[in-house]
């Protein structure tokens, strides 16, 4: 699966290299389960932006993320670099709240709340939206409202991702014309054990009477600019096209 998704979005039509790319995302991932469950015993208040890097970032980007700590921020990712562990080290900038899966089990899901995300870190059951109660924690804690963006769902709308049909949540658009918060799209890509670089340009916003679909797409190809540029830190393995 991994193979063909990696062909089909035109990463390379070299099947050796295809092969190539899938084994090293599967490294990574396993790499970054491991690394993202002791992030919080290596990076600290005193030493957390000696584990980020911002050569392939906007500055404004920069500025916004890290430097503008009463403006709430959206953040759109994908399942590419270190999504687990860039919310922990993100945590010392700001307040992070980020949409997730809770899991079914409560032991699990107590395990991982004490030894997963630590900090001021907000996990928002996905399945139950972004009710008065979340909003207002949003803007009275100024977050970055984390969100990734390219998981499948029935409902969504069919547009493009990495140049393929893809239904995709619409969730942070709506979010982004309802409350006129700038957004952040990118990803924490990592280079080193403990070190991480953010990818991507200049923050976007959009009017209250934006296209959604339209601003939507916009978001879907800014991610797929940067799992471009580091394809073999993407999850290629997860069904995320199911209309082609």
């Amino acid at each position: 699966l991994s193979v063909m998704n990696i062909m089909k979005c035109g990463i390379t039509s070299d099947e050796k290299e295809a092969k190539r790319i899938a084994k090293k995302s599967w490294c990574h991932l396993a790499g970054h389960i491991c690394e993202a469950l002791c992030v919080p015993n290596v990076v600290n208040a005193a030493n957390w932006r000696e584990h980020l890097e911002f050569d392939e970032a906007d500055p404004e980007t920069v500025k916004l993320l890290l430097d503008t700590p009463n403006e709430p921020i959206l953040l759109v990712s994908a399942h590419h670099g270190v999504w687990e562990a860039a919310t922990n080290v993100l945590s010392f900038a700001r307040p992070m709240i980020a949409v997730a899966r809770v899991m079914n089990n409560k032991f699990v899901a107590r395990w991982m709340k004490n030894h997963h995300f630590r900090g001021p870190v907000t996990i928002i059951d996905k399945n139950k939206g972004f009710n008065p109660e979340v909003l207002r924690q949003w803007s009275d804690t100024a977050a970055a409202m984390t969100i990734l963006m390219d998981q499948h769902t029935a409902g969504g709308a069919k547009l493009k991702f990495l140049g393929r049909p893809a239904r995709t949540f619409t969730s942070a658009t709506r979010l982004a014309m309802r409350s006129g918060r700038r957004i952040v799209v990118g990803s924490f890509v990592r280079v080193a054990p403990y070190r991480y670089r953010l990818v991507g340009g200049a923050p976007v916003s959009f009017s209250k009477d934006a296209n959604r679909d339209e601003a939507t797409q916009i978001l879907n190809d800014r991610l797929g600019e940067v799992i471009r540029k580091y394809p073999e830190q993407y999850l290629w393995v997860h069904r995320r096209w199911r209309d082609d």
